[in-house]
């Protein structure tokens, strides 16, 4: 499929846009208008730009429907303040409900139950219930449009931060799996940050990987191995000189090697998926 986004409705475009970048994080958003009206809304156009200075942008778009704008942003362009919530499993039910399209003045908060309390540096208050929240003043807010569907990113720098210590592991960092978070997908769907969807990378900053282009070219090509596959094998800075396997591993490279060149290398992706490279490039070079 190839899409011109000049030559499609925009609420497709939408769809197309928002069911493919996904997940999304969110950030349930407190602000308050000149008069002390409070508003409390989820955006899912929404990330971290910057730790020094703190910098969170989000966006509340123009409404595709009817290009009015939404409340947060009349807010924030009254009062350049936001408190900015991350969103955990507990509160999911509680969070979509907020985003209930209520007339002017009606304070979310009480609609979807959330615990209001006062924040330290801004005028928004916070929710008591969610995990982390980030007190928020507004350098900038910059529209991408005038139409229905345009962004306005705001563009906000943390003043202070608030962390519940039950979302902290031992080290004082958040664990992600205390934090157990929700991000948005497309249309009616979410997804959960929990143990069994997490995994771990070895970040390639302290050594310089080999890369993919110095594969042995039976390797790169091969048929069994995956893009990921490859992607481990080329993240090691040299390649074993010593090929010798224990006696497990040279007994079941000898029984791979009479299937021929598929078979040691389904059995070099089986030492891969449990995280031990160094042995899988024994597989691969000493059954070559």
């Amino acid at each position: 499929m190839i899409i011109d986004p000049r030559e499609i409705s925009n609420s497709n475009l939408h769809a197309y846009l928002l069911g493919s970048v996904i997940p999304r994080p969110i950030a349930l958003a407190s602000t308050i208008d000149r008069e002390g009206n409070i508003n409390l809304s989820p955006f899912s156009f929404f990330n971290c730009f910057g730790s020094n200075p703190p910098i969170l942008i989000f966006s509340p778009s123009r409404r595709a429907r009817d290009n009015t704008t939404k409340h947060t942003y009349e807010n924030v362009m009254q009062v350049p303040e936001v408190v900015i919530h991350v969103v955990s499993y507990a509160m999911v039910q509680q969070m979509s409900l907020a985003s209930t399209e209520y007339p002017k003045g009606v304070n979310e908060f009480n609609k979807a139950g959330f615990s209001q309390v006062p924040s330290i540096r801004v005028k928004p208050p916070r929710v008591a219930e969610a995990p982390v929240a980030f007190e928020c003043r507004v350098l900038q807010v910059i529209p991408t449009g005038k139409e229905g569907g345009a962004g306005n990113l705001v563009i906000c720098e943390v003043v202070s931060m608030y962390i519940n210590d039950q979302v902290l592991d031992i080290d004082g960092k958040v664990d992600p799996i205390r934090l157990d978070a929700v991000a948005r997908l497309g249309g009616d769907w979410y997804c959960r940050v929990s143990a069994d969807s997490l995994f771990k990378i070895p970040k390639p900053l302290e050594k310089l990987g080999i890369g993919f282009d110095q594969l042995p070219e039976h390797i790169r090509k091969s048929k069994v191995l995956t893009g990921n596959d490859l992607g481990k094998l080329s993240n090691v800075e040299r390649l074993p000189e010593d090929h010798q396997l224990d006696e497990q591993g040279t007994i079941a490279l000898q029984r791979a090697k009479l299937k021929g060149e598929a078979a040691v290398h389904t059995l070099a992706q089986q030492y891969l998926v449990r995280g031990r490279v160094e042995q899988a490039w024994k597989i691969l070079l000493a059954g070559s």
